[in-house]
């Protein structure tokens, strides 16, 4: 786990990049590559998918480190943030792809009775997972990065707070904040679905799940 002073180092690191120095990517990359693999394969389930976001985040850093502004927080929260973008990306990606190869098959299921409520819920749950990511999009960004962090990379309060050089206590009201945002901008699917938009949101008690 980094430690908030850690910071500095990622800085260098930067620095280095913006020279031209080829071996900081590679020292990027085994400074973040844990983290940053395990967001992404939280939020795609592949492994070879995961590691197809990393290569394309690190690549982007070299190609343009200018992306990073240090004014708007951490250098490891910014790019965990980018890693959680492009993987949100690919799951729509790979999301439409399947609709485009299965709509045949989709027909005759849905034809079936005894399938009919299993494609229902299988829709139900992509339409949950999309209303999550919008709500998380309209929170401050502090709030967002700490629920995003909890949310898809599984951390705890404690470790969310070492990624940000942030306060635990300052975390937990932000994540308290921003569940209370949540709940309010995700309320009316609970009614609709039978249980609430926020059962696999990390607890506040500091244990992501």
């Amino acid at each position: 786990m980094r430690r908030p002073e850690d910071g500095d180092e990622d800085v260098e690191i930067l620095r280095r990049i913006r020279a031209g120095d080829r071996s900081a990517v590679d020292d990027l990359y085994d400074r973040f590559r844990r983290p940053a693999f395990a967001l992404a394969r939280r939020i795609l389930a592949d492994d070879g998918l995961a590691e197809d976001v990393l290569q394309d985040v690190f690549l982007g850093v070299w190609r343009d480190p200018s992306g990073y502004d240090g004014a708007r927080g951490s250098f490891a929260s910014w790019l965990l943030a980018v890693v959680h973008h492009k993987a949100v990306d690919a799951v729509r990606r790979e999301e439409s792809q399947r609709r485009r190869q299965s709509r045949a098959e989709d027909a005759a299921v849905l034809e079936a009775p005894v399938a009919t409520r299993d494609v229902e819920d299988d829709a139900w749950s992509r339409v949950v997972a999309d209303q999550v990511r919008t709500a998380l999009g309209v929170l401050p960004t502090p709030q967002r990065e700490a629920l995003t962090l909890a949310y898809y990379g599984g951390y705890t309060q404690r470790e969310v707070a070492a990624l940000t050089g942030t306060p635990l206590g300052t975390v937990k009201t932000r994540m308290l904040a921003g569940m209370r945002r949540l709940k309010a901008e995700l309320g009316g699917l609970s009614a609709q679905g039978g249980g609430s938009a926020l059962d696999d949101i990390a607890p506040l008690d500091g244990t992501a799940r």
